[in-house]
Order: C-alpha cells, then sequence, then structure tokens
C-alpha cells in the first residue's frame, strides 16, 4: 500500500502517526521459520541483509510484514547512504521496522481496521535488537511532525486508524508529509563533464508521464550530490546502457552535449520547489533506489509549489553571462559566475530561518534575483556588515573592517573612524559579485551608509525611524508615520515610507547631498519634535530606553548621522518570516498593516507589479530653507 504526499501535518482524532523510515520499503514473508525478504519490485534483500533475515525467523508466527530496513548512523538516526553501501557498514546497527501486517497465520489480515493490525503485529514481534516494532501516537500529528523535525528525520506518515490495507494502492487514507522535498526520478542520460570534473556533467532526469500513457517526462538535470567516487560508480553503473537515441518524445535543451540511456535506474533527488512548468529547482543527487519500480516513477503525487519568488539556488531567469556552477565535490557548496567573476558560495543548505526551512543558499538566491532592485541603494556607499553566519536562532554580530581580507573583485575604502581611532577598510557594494559575496558572509541584513564615497559628509536623504517599544502597538507606529507625514507635508518635503522588517516604520525625505549630515539631522529633530508634539502620549525623542519606558514610540532622527546604518530598502531580516523591508504607498500606511505582511516569498510578486516606488529617495532634494518657511522657521 502506498501513501500520498501532503502539505501539512494536522491533528485528528480519527487518525495515527508514525515516524518515516528512511530505508527500503521490504515485505518479509514469515513460514515455519523460513523467510522471504523482497523490496516492492520483487528484489531479494535476503543475501545483502542476512543479520535481518535470521533475527526474522525467531518470529514464533506464520506472517507477511510490511515495514522498512534502516541502518543507524552516529546519531542513532537511520541514514539510507549507510544502507546503500551496507557491506562497507555492517559494524552499524541494521534494523528492520515492522508497521503492518498482512496476513497471519493464514488468515488475510487486510480488511482489517488498520489499528487492529497493527495489536496484531505487536503480539508477534518478539523483544529484539534487529527486529522492531514501529510504534504510532494517536491524535497528534503536528506535534509528532515538529518532534520528527527537531529529530531530522524524513518526517512522518498519516494513517486512518480504520482504514484497510490495499495491496499496490495510494490512497487518501496513507498520507506522507515530509520535512525534506524528495522526488525519484528515472536516469535519462548524462551530459559531458565540463573542466576539471571527470566522468560526466549532471544526470538527466525524468519521471512517467501519467497523463501521456507513460511516456517520460523531462524535469531537470544536475550534477550536484557526487565526489568523484560517487561519480565513477555511476558512470560505471550508465555505461551498458547507453544508446543513439533520447528516451523522450520532447526535444531537452542542456547546456552540453548527451548521452543517452536506457530509462532503467532509478534515483531519488532532494529538491526546493517545482516550478509551473514541472521543472525541478535545485535538485541534489542523494542515491539510487533499486527497490522502487520505474512504473511507479512519476510526478503525480507531488505537490507543485506555487510560483512566487524561487527559493532556490537553481536559477533560471537571470541576465546574460550569469549562471550558477555547482561543485562536483561538495553538493553544499556552488560557484557563482558573473561575467568573468566567480564568487564560491559555501554551506548552502544551512538553515538560516528554520522555522520556515530557508536556507542560507535561498538567502544568496534572494539577493541575485533582487539585485536590480536593490543595487541602486547601495552602490558607492560603505557598507557596515551585520553577520549572522549561523542563522536568525543565532546571535549575530557587526563586522565593518573586512577589505583586506575581500577578493579583488571587491572595492573597498578606507574611512577614519572616530569611534576607534584609526581607518577601518568598508566594502563597498557596487554589483552584483560584492553582494553575493556579502551574503557568502552570512549577511542576511544589509545595511548602507545614507551617503556615497563621492561625498561622505553629505547624505542623499534624511530618516526618521518610528522606534516602538515594547508595549506599543502597530497601529501606534502607523498613526505615528502618518503625523509625521503631516509635518512633512506641510514643509513642503515629499515623504517615502517602508517598512523595517521587524516592528517600525522608516521615513524618508531626498536631501541630493544638498547638506550635511549636522543640517539634517537638525531638520529631522525639528519635525520629530512638531510630530511628538501632537502625539505625547504614545511617542517621545527620549532615545534611552530606562528614560523612556515600554509604552513610548522613539521618533529616532539620530540616524541622520554620518557612518550610520540601517537596513536597506528589500533587505531581508534575520526576524522570524523572514520579512523584508518593503516600500509602502502611503495610503497604505493605515490600520491592518503590518511588516509580517512583506517577506521573502512574496516581494518579487509585489515589486513586478508596482515597480520600484521608492526610487524618488535618489532624486531631487528638499530646498531645507524654504521648508523651515513653510513650517514658520
Amino acid at each position: 500500500m502506498l501513501a500520498k504526499e501532503a502539505d501539512e501535518p494536522f491533528d485528528d482524532q480519527n487518525w495515527l502517526y508514525e515516524i518515516k523510515w528512511d530505508g527500503y520499503r521490504s515485505i518479509a514473508e514469515v513460514n515455519n521459520g523460513d523467510v522471504r525478504l523482497y523490496s516492492r519490485n520483487g528484489n531479494t534483500f535476503e543475501n545483502s541483509y542476512s543479520i535481518v533475515v535470521n533475527e526474522l525467523k525467531k518470529i514464533k508466527a506464520n506472517a507477511i510484514i510490511d515495514g522498512e530496513i534502516v541502518v543507524l548512523n552516529d546519531d542513532g538516526h537511520p541514514e539510507f547512504q549507510l544502507l546503500q553501501h551496507y557491506e562497507e557498514n555492517t559494524h552499524r546497527p541494521i534494523q528492520f521496522y515492522a508497521f503492518d501486517i498482512l496476513s497471519l497465520n493464514g488468515r488475510n489480515t487486510c480488511e482489517l481496521p488498520l489499528i487492529e493490525r497493527k495489536e496484531l503485529l505487536h503480539e508477534i514481534i518478539p523483544k529484539n535488537e534487529v527486529i522492531k516494532y514501529s510504534d504510532h501516537i494517536l491524535e497528534q500529528g503536528i506535534a509528532f511532525f515538529n518532534a520528527s523535525k527537531e529529530k531530522n528525520l524524513e518526517g512522518i506518515l498519516a494513517k486512518k486508524s480504520d482504514s484497510h490495507y490495499y495491496i499496490g494502492k495510494r490512497t487518501n487514507e496513507w498520507l506522507k508529509i515530509k520535512n525534506h522535498k524528495t522526488q525519484e526520478a528515472i536516469i535519462c542520460g548524462y551530459t559531458d563533464p565540463g573542466g576539471a570534473r571527470k566522468y560526466f556533467g549532471a544526470l538527466v532526469l525524468g519521471v512517467k508521464d501519467e497523463n501521456q500513457s507513460g511516456k517520460l517526462k523531462y524535469i531537470g538535470h544536475t550534477g550536484s550530490g557526487f565526489n568523484q567516487r560517487s561519480l565513477k560508480e555511476m558512470w560505471d553503473l550508465l555505461q551498458p546502457l547507453k544508446q543513439s537515441n533520447s528516451p523522450f518524445e520532447e526535444k531537452v535543451k542542456t547546456n552540453m552535449p548527451v548521452t543517452w540511456v536506457k530509462p532503467k535506474l532509478v534515483c531519488e533527488m532532494k529538491f526546493t520547489e517545482i516550478t509551473r512548468d514541472g521543472i525541478l529547482r535545485h535538485p541534489i543527487f542523494l542515491h539510487l533506489r533499486e527497490d522502487k519500480p520505474i512504473k511507479e516513477v512519476t510526478m503525480a503525487n507531488t505537490k507543485t509549489v506555487k510560483k512566487t519568488v524561487p527559493i532556490a539556488i537553481g536559477i533560471k531567469k537571470i541576465d546574460k553571462g550569469e549562471r550558477v556552477l555547482e561543485d562536483p565535490e561538495n553538493d553544499n557548496d556552488r560557484i557563482f559566475t558573473f561575467g568573468k567573476i566567480k564568487v564560491k558560495a559555501t554551506n548552502i543548505n544551512k538553515i538560516y530561518f528554520p522555522d520556515e526551512g530557508i536556507t542560507k543558499g535561498d538567502v544568496i538566491n534572494y539577493y541575485i534575483e533582487m539585485a536590480d532592485y536593490i543595487l541602486p541603494y547601495l552602490k558607492g556607499r560603505p557598507q557596515s556588515l551585520l553577520r549572522n553566519p549561523n542563522g536568525i536562532k543565532a546571535k549575530g554580530f557587526f563586522h565593518k573592517d573586512t577589505g583586506e581580507d575581500a577578493p579583488s573583485f571587491v572595492k573597498t575604502k578606507k574611512i577614519y573612524s572616530e569611534s576607534t581611532n584609526k581607518d577601518i577598510n568598508y566594502i563597498i557594494c557596487d554589483n552584483k559579485p560584492t553582494l553575493t559575496y556579502l551574503n557568502n558572509l552570512g549577511s542576511i541584513e544589509i545595511n548602507p551608509w545614507h551617503s556615497t564615497v563621492e561625498a561622505l559628509d553629505n547624505p542623499d536623504y534624511l530618516m526618521i525611524d518610528i522606534d516602538p517599544s515594547d508595549e506599543n502597538t502597530f497601529e501606534q507606529v502607523i498613526e505615528a508615520a502618518n503625523v509625521v507625514k503631516e509635518v512633512l507635508d506641510k514643509a513642503g518635503a515629499p515623504s517615502y515610507c517602508k517598512t523595517s522588517g521587524a516592528s517600525g516604520l522608516h521615513i524618508y525625505v531626498p536631501t541630493a547631498k544638498r547638506y550635511t549630515y549636522e543640517q539634517v539631522k537638525d531638520f529631522t529633530y525639528l519635525i520629530c519634535m512638531l510630530a511628538n508634539e501632537q502625539i505625547p502620549a504614545f511617542t517621545t525623542l527620549e532615545r534611552n530606553l530606562q528614560k523612556r519606558g515600554r509604552k513610548h514610540i522613539y521618533m529616532d532622527y539620530l540616524q541622520n548621522r554620518r557612518g550610520q546604518t540601517i537596513a536597506c530598502v528589500y533587505s531581508l531580516r534575520p526576524k522570524p518570516g523572514a520579512t523584508v523591508s518593503t516600500p509602502l504607498l502611503w495610503k497604505e500606511v493605515t490600520r491592518g498593516l503590518t511588516p509580517q505582511d512583506f517577506n521573502i516569498k512574496n516581494i518579487m510578486k509585489r515589486v513586478k507589479k508596482s515597480g520600484d516606488i521608492f526610487i524618488p529617495i535618489l532624486g531631487k532634494g528638499i530646498d531645507l530653507n524654504k521648508c523651515l518657511k513653510k513650517l514658520g522657521g
């Protein structure tokens, strides 16, 4: 019996929940001490896993049992690679987890309710270090799924407690809910290797198309997930299968010449997303699946992710001259090329946002996708790096003096710092390679100066940070922002608002390098003072948190000082939800707005629809004298 895939865990008193084991699905037939052990497609496991066979002989019943063979790693968790190469790992614990029974002492049990079948199964499984009863919990699917995530297990199975066993059928009464997206694929060919890589470049992948009588459908290709040994092993397996014609009826486009093979081998890939045209994004080879029949390798039971921002490393829509290369030695690294410049990104599979499952690679890809929108606000500006190399749950740190360690394609600028009494090498982020380099350092958030190296003492804009305390509501933040806008409107100063990506709002006014930081700061202080006079009950100009208390919003005018930085527009924030500092129309700054509405998954769609509404902050600046006169100063 097979399970369909579901997107989310759920609680239900009529369902039970089991661990989804990462091994070989197996049927064990025990008959008067004789044992047959075989895979779903009939391949025998008796010689490969004789320990399991010998322990199954100890069962004091005649039974047909459904289960999973697993091998445990050093952490005591199942690991498929160890199972697949068990001849090299015989010192590791091997186990057979029994989770269902099809027959007991000659009686067909398939039409009994699942909960009864499991009771019968539990009674015949002896206390044994190899043969294990796969237990379950009732009702609490969400908590069980979260526990499986914490243990880094493959996922869970949800099964209706009264479900029958339908041999060879896939039904809605058994559901698999994975912690990681995986897909079986048929190997249909391989591309020529490039550079120093040997044997082959990438595997060409397909699945059976159930809508077209089982014809093969192309779903992408990958060279990731291999080392030199596994490249050679795979190449050797493919040589006897070579054929001159493509097994696809459709024309498949690849960057390198393809050697086609008979579609005989099944592999399993992990991936991040399926595009609307059915292509896997960022597929990584995991292992061969000798236990999976080719006829069952379809996309029918894999949910297609709705396309927003492609949260993946496998970039398809990029500018000419840009591409991503997979590192043949390490499936956790990537090399990005921008024209002649190469940028290596490491540990791309590291989880940065645990609750959302967003990786370092997803962050890098976000910034490459958004580069054309964010770079105008970064060019020529020194960067203060806020680094979170271990993700948002670990403490980040600021890092400014990085220029000497930067690669040659990164521009730097020595600037004297009065606070440290020394010159600091600031990075200047003028291009995509530098942006990717910063992301690889762990810079989830990007923090540029308000001025450029052309005029370090003259900012391009003034900004007011509407910064709430713990007990302020976001409705108060919205009200404070609108009061600031009213004051600026009275002064004749155009203003532009964006979310902070955290708990506040940022208001900008273009100044076009016409004034010094000191002049801009004094004017901003006046605006904040006038706004505070209108709403003194919950706003303040007092910076010190202890003095202002926890019920007042700080109208931060001191951001307008040389060397101050704040999260750039379109910057990700290292906050739950992977929020983005997003420009707003003033009509959007109203009750019901929340910064969590704007995040890594939806910002590209928004920007493509509305364009860059924040660009005027880099345009024509205000006339301070005229603004002061209008305010009566």
